[in-house]
């Protein structure tokens, strides 16, 4: 069989040309290019609310999920339309990179055409790339747990936003977690929003200790449902509502609401459910940009934290050692001979 031509689309003004749209992209499901494109049309909204003004890193698999895929931190300085726009980004090493910044569906389809499955944006707008707007919370279950030990924790979080008189939106994560994102003035640097979700962590985990854990070492985590309060670090990035995974199932990291969240299955979610619902019933984070949260009350449980001295945590590996980080090191290692309080 001849394979597709390639197709051009208009969309937000500009040209996209959709190469190969016959392509399979995930395999067991039978899903092309063309799939995941007009996937991404279809809940173009969602996604545009979801990644708007935000630098994004792509992760692609131009030879569909069963060949390579690498994450693109950096546009091409060729071969790239000349109506894309970028943010300059800073890695923890200070090193920067210009990436992608979505300004318009376009961007996204663009993106898609060259084999972009996941969308990961950073949880800043390009105009002050160091300063979050969006605090990010990621409860991971450990081994043995299921998607309804997760949902109970997200009620546990629910239950303390509640008490700040903050709003939270909960989504799938495309897998067996949750993520719960605020949005909150950009005010406050990378350092101060961690610390935050640190606080916020810990005041969750104190609520229901059997089952919920701030614990960053694998070893003392239990079968429990980890906060990674390190989804805040500077770098780090959490596939964006509406985004496709990066499974065979094709699955989609959906918002719901807080009443759905205990009823829903995350397999309810794919490329062809999705559009579908966001049709019928709108997106559930419609109203995420409407208040923007001051994070002064979690910078006071920061500071309460410290005084009954419980203070920062370990950096992901990948950062250089923070002032008043904890030893980098695992707790059964510390005893090992090599081992000093500089490690």
């Amino acid at each position: 069989m001849p394979k597709a031509a390639a197709e051009e689309h208009d969309i937000a003004g500009h040209t996209v040309r959709l190469s190969s749209p016959d392509k399979i992209v995930f395999a067991e499901r039978g899903y092309t290019k063309r799939d995941v494109f007009e996937f991404y049309l279809a809940v173009g909204d969602g996604i545009l609310r979801a990644l708007r003004d935000r630098p994004t890193t792509l992760q692609r698999f131009p030879d569909g999920l069963d060949g390579e895929a690498f994450f693109q931190k950096r546009i091409p300085t060729r071969g790239v339309p000349d109506w894309i726009t970028t943010a300059k980004i800073k890695f923890p090493s200070m090193r920067t990179a210009d990436e992608l910044c979505v300004a318009d569906l376009a961007h996204v389809a663009w993106a898609a055409q060259m084999g972009t499955v996941v969308f990961h944006p950073w949880p800043v707008r390009g105009a002050a790339p160091d300063n979050p707007d969006e605090l990010r919370i990621d409860l991971d279950p450990q081994p043995g747990l299921t998607f309804r030990d997760v949902t109970a924790a997200a009620g546990v979080v629910h239950e303390v936003l509640d008490e700040l008189g903050w709003v939270g939106y909960p989504k799938t994560s495309g897998g067996r977690g949750v993520h719960v994102y605020m949005r909150i003035a950009p005010q406050w640097d990378f350092v101060q929003v961690r610390r935050a979700a640190i606080a916020l962590a810990r005041e969750v985990e104190r609520r229901n200790p059997a089952g919920i854990t701030t614990a960053w070492w694998k070893e003392e985590r239990g079968q429990k449902v980890f906060l990674d309060f390190n989804q805040m670090a500077r770098d780090r990035t959490i596939a964006c509502a509406y985004s496709l995974r990066a499974n065979q199932r094709a699955t989609v990291s959906t918002p719901v609401t807080w009443d759905e969240l205990s009823q829903v299955e995350p397999d309810d979610f794919d490329l062809r459910t999705v559009p579908v619902r966001i049709a019928k019933i709108g997106d559930p984070h419609a109203g995420i940009d409407d208040v923007a949260h001051d994070l002064t009350p979690l910078l006071e449980w920061v500071e309460r934290d410290e005084k009954a001295g419980v203070g920062d945590m370990p950096y992901p590996p990948d950062h250089p050692k923070m002032p008043g980080e904890p030893p980098r090191v695992q707790p059964s290692k510390k005893n090992h001979a090599n081992w000093t309080t500089d490690s």
